[in-house]
């Protein structure tokens, strides 16, 4: 089974559609990390994908609290938890322990999760890898799905996208 997907995204309003595309394929119990440099796309993505999933509110980067939970979601797969993590500033493992964060990653939730090489040996391998790569012009998006569940969403994202 293909789990590989690269996409070009040419400006801000791609990326978001992007996401608003990946909405609609995601099922609960997945695992996401969000890799790029600082202004690729990773919570702009993020925002695309939630606003996708139908949510209206203000969706904001936690780069200060870590961690922004917006819960009972409705999704294509019924409801889900979407705990979107920014590990920028994470750099105390005992933090990740106490704040309780190992129970947002659960059968009912999708994280997502950017900086993850700064808590690689506490997090869960993730099912998919979304790298950014800026280009002059805009920038490349390339999805890899490890498990069964995301390579079928990386499948459908490809169905959606071509």
């Amino acid at each position: 089974m293909d789990n590989n997907f690269t996409l070009e995204l040419d400006d801000e309003a791609a990326t978001l559609a992007f996401g608003a595309a990946l909405g609609k394929v995601i099922i609960p119990n997945l695992t996401i990390y969000l890799h790029g440099d600082l202004g690729a796309g990773k919570t702009t993505l993020v925002r695309g994908l939630l606003h996708g999933l139908g949510f209206t509110g203000k969706v904001k980067s936690p780069t200060y609290t870590l961690v922004e939970p917006y819960e009972n979601i409705e999704a294509v797969q019924g409801v889900l938890n979407l705990y979107h993590f920014d590990l920028y500033r994470f750099n105390d493992e005992e933090e990740w322990e106490s704040a309780g964060f190992r129970d947002y990653f659960n059968a009912a939730s999708v994280c997502l999760i950017e900086w993850p090489e700064k808590a690689e040996h506490i997090l869960p391998t993730p099912d998919i890898d979304v790298y950014f790569e800026i280009k002059p012009d805009g920038r490349n998006v390339r999805l890899v799905g490890h498990s069964l569940p995301a390579h079928i969403c990386v499948k459908n994202i490809k169905e959606l996208c071509n």
